[in-house]
């Protein structure tokens, strides 16, 4: 008989750090339907469970991904990471560029030096000139979030 879900407070600290599973529906392996320690939206559980079912019990990797609620490339996903660097690598990651990567010291010194010499010049006037200049597409909200940023450096 499936136990109630373990208090919320598990469930938005998963959240929190990206390891909330947001199909735990699509888990249907036993163990999470009918014992209270696992739990079907805790992500790295789910993930370590399934490598482990195919390595230890020898379980079809097309089987048992379906039954974990992931695809046959997300399992080779998941076994390739979790053999390259363990069990911190089911953690999920933060997609896209980890900085602002347009905003080149030397774009940023272009941007500085167009605010010297408009100082009322908005973020969107900003980005224009980068377009104009670089022909890159950056967020007036990209240049603003630096610019802040090297005010509080200065202050």
């Amino acid at each position: 008989m499936p136990q109630p879900p373990p208090a919320k407070g598990k469930q938005d600290i998963l959240r929190q750090h990206g390891a909330l599973n947001h199909a735990p529906d699509r888990v249907t392996d036993s163990l999470f339907r009918e014992q209270e320690f696992f739990d079907p939206r805790d992500l790295v559980q789910v993930k370590y469970e399934m490598l482990r079912r195919v390595r230890v019990e020898r379980g079809s990797i097309t089987q048992t991904a379906a039954t974990f609620g992931f695809s046959r490339p997300s399992f080779y996903q998941a076994q390739a990471a979790f053999q390259q660097a363990g069990l911190l690598s089911l953690m999920p990651q933060k997609r896209g560029p980890r900085r602002a990567h347009k905003l080149t010291p030397q774009v940023m010194d272009f941007v500085e030096q167009a605010r010297r010499e408009q100082p009322s010049s908005t973020p969107r006037d900003l980005a224009k000139l980068v377009s104009e200049r670089f022909g890159l597409t950056v967020h007036p909200r990209s240049i603003h979030r630096r610019l802040l940023r090297t005010q509080k450096k200065t202050h």
